[in-house]
């Protein structure tokens, strides 16, 4: 069996979950979400000692099916997550000029480019911003949503390995190189 496939998912009390066929929706303090799960996987709601639990089970030990089962357990489990508290990530803006700055809801950031590039937060997301102006934190209950427009963002400027300058996660460490070796 698959170690995070067999694990159950505990609700918290605030969730809800229905699931329609291979269509299951997750209702939380922070929204909706919706995934179509693949029809082979087995999904149910069950209640052991007064916790509920949402259950994958699979039909085979095929690898197909044992791969199936860890990725809609996971998929299940960040729905989850995301709608009773939801998920952040944080970039950092490194160096000499660069910053970013709110403008209403809009991230505009200023990195080095004859124009600034302008971000619209799409729904369900929102972006929040230091005073400083050189940590973006994105919001979101989508967590695959939120990586996907944070490293939309630090595509913009990615971080170069002689100065470090650039956009870059939070818990991201950056290998530097050292510059041109001196004329002797």
């Amino acid at each position: 069996m698959s170690r995070i496939g067999k694990k159950p998912i505990e609700l918290p009390a605030e969730v809800q979950v229905d699931i329609q066929g291979s269509k299951v929706t997750v209702k939380g303090p922070n929204g909706q979400l919706e995934r179509e799960c693949h029809p082979e996987m087995r999904v149910s709601l069950r209640t052991v000692d007064g916790k509920r639990e949402l259950v994958v089970e699979r039909p085979s030990d095929a690898p197909r099916h044992r791969a199936l089962h860890g990725l809609t357990r996971a998929l299940l489990a960040n729905m989850v997550t995301g709608v009773s508290s939801g998920f952040t990530r944080e970039l950092t803006i490194e160096g000499t000029g660069y910053r970013g700055e709110m403008q209403g809801d809009t991230l505009v950031l200023l990195v080095g480019y004859s124009h600034p590039v302008k971000f619209e937060p799409l729904p369900g997301l929102s972006f929040a911003m230091d005073r400083a102006g050189r940590v973006i934190t994105v919001k979101g209950r989508d967590k695959e949503l939120v990586g996907e427009v944070a490293a939309r963002i630090r595509g913009t400027r990615p971080p170069e390995p002689y100065l470090g300058k650039g956009i870059r996660y939070s818990d991201e460490h950056v290998r530097r190189k050292a510059g041109k070796a001196g004329a002797r």
